[in-house]
């Protein structure tokens, strides 16, 4: 089933395929100035893709080999594209598993979530086996661990002022300008981050 960001359960919209922007004040020190791509939101829930932090002394190409994805000897062959994807710190949750946030090029069946707007979601060994042979997607992240909400959670901390959002774009996601996608999110919605920061605090 495709999750869109303009479902509605109850009257009420939810957040797939939208960006959350964490406010200055956040309390949860793990969210720090995080972008997260919404994944999944519902009444159950919400799960997403921490964009902005990278996996510190992480690389795609040695991941491959720890996982058995490919031998260390055809490191030398790998393509250009496997060789620079991002290796994320995609959130606190299941921090040893990996999660690729993909355009839509690529699609396992029964393995491959369809988000919004040409993005998804894959979380098995079989993208990173096209990735490493170069038939994965064009645009791919690969992130270890996510941000997860339960019932009711992510609304509380939004009605809060922990969360700002906005929508979510190829570059957002995908380029490697990480340092600059907390500033940029905030941009899309016309927000100046110094000005956020000194509202920081005030109703």
């Amino acid at each position: 089933m495709k999750i869109g960001s303009n479902q509605r359960i109850s009257g009420r919209s939810y957040l797939d395929g939208q960006c959350l922007i964490a406010m200055p004040g956040m309390a949860d020190t793990r969210f720090s100035r995080s972008v997260v791509y919404v994944c999944a939101h519902s009444e159950d829930g919400a799960m997403g893709i921490i964009v902005n932090k990278p996996a510190a002394d992480t690389r795609f190409p040695d991941l491959l080999v720890q996982l058995d994805v490919i031998p260390s000897e055809e490191l030398i062959r790998l393509p250009s594209q496997a060789e620079r994807l991002q290796v994320l710190r995609g959130g606190p949750v299941e921090t040893k598993r990996g999660f690729v946030l993909h355009t839509a090029d690529f699609f396992l069946e029964s393995a491959t979530l369809p988000i919004d707007d040409g993005i998804c979601l894959t979380a098995t060994l079989d993208i990173l086996r096209a990735i490493a042979i170069g038939s994965g997607p064009e645009n791919a992240v690969l992130a270890l661990g996510y941000a997860g909400w339960g019932a009711g959670q992510l609304e509380s901390e939004i009605q809060a002022n922990g969360w700002l959002h906005c929508a979510a774009d190829a570059a957002l996601l995908f380029d490697d300008g990480i340092e600059t996608k907390y500033t940029r999110a905030l941009g899309k919605i016309g927000i100046d981050p110094a000005f956020l920061s000194s509202q920081a605090g005030h109703a």
